[in-house]
């Protein structure tokens, strides 16, 4: 008999975890809001976005990203000076992101890290303390895939602030339901199509603002 009681209790105290374990979802998903079809594609349009800065060149990124707000005076552009001086935050930031997808770095025989400009004949190294042998600078020559990673760098760029609501706000502080759309969906797109070009076809630079590398 007792042993008919034990298991009995042993059962009881099963299916009494297996029915908290089957409520608990139920509990977990009750206190929490459910989200609209539009308000899970806005969450996934930010989650795209924010990896687009993975592919420039950091300090660029935080120089635009701190200098916006100040030169859009928080979006509201009034006068054709705050235009002009976004415009041109934009158009320098824009050629730091394609200038330095031609920068790279190498450890010197000390191994302190030096950095230096690609150009068709080798390496061109900024710190004029130190200097590669013609041959080492020669690894470091430019090739067609630079210019490539360069202009996808250039329209990731373009993408992100596009993305960027004070300079949305500048250029157009009434968009209509369409440009609205359109700023949406094209910077996803541009992150997406430019993502699997860096994938496919990497870099094995590490210039300015990027990873350093480990030799």
């Amino acid at each position: 008999m007792e042993g008919d009681m034990e298991s009995q209790n042993q059962q009881a105290l099963a299916a009494e975890a297996l029915l908290r374990g089957s409520q608990q979802p139920l509990l977990q998903n009750a206190g929490k809001p459910t989200k609209t079809p539009t308000q899970k594609a806005i969450r996934k349009t930010f989650k795209k976005t924010a990896h687009l800065a993975n592919l420039l060149p950091t300090g660029t990124v935080l120089g635009f990203q701190i200098l916006s707000p100040i030169f859009t005076h928080q979006g509201n552009c009034h006068t054709t000076v705050s235009q002009a001086s976004t415009l041109a935050l934009l158009l320098l930031c824009a050629l730091s992101c394609f200038f330095l997808l031609f920068t790279d770095s190498f450890r010197d025989e000390r191994g302190k890290v030096r950095y230096g400009v690609a150009t068709f004949q080798g390496l061109w190294v900024i710190d004029a303390s130190t200097t590669l042998p013609k041959e080492e600078a020669a690894k470091y020559r430019l090739r067609f895939i630079d210019f490539f990673h360069a202009f996808c760098s250039l329209f990731v760029f373009v993408a992100v602030a596009l993305f960027d609501e004070n300079v949305v706000k500048c250029f157009y502080p009434t968009p209509s339901d369409e440009t609205r759309e359109l700023l949406v969906v094209l910077p996803v797109g541009i992150g997406v199509l430019c993502s699997f070009l860096f994938i496919v076809f990497p870099s094995k630079r590490h210039g300015v603002g990027f990873p350093l590398s480990r030799q």
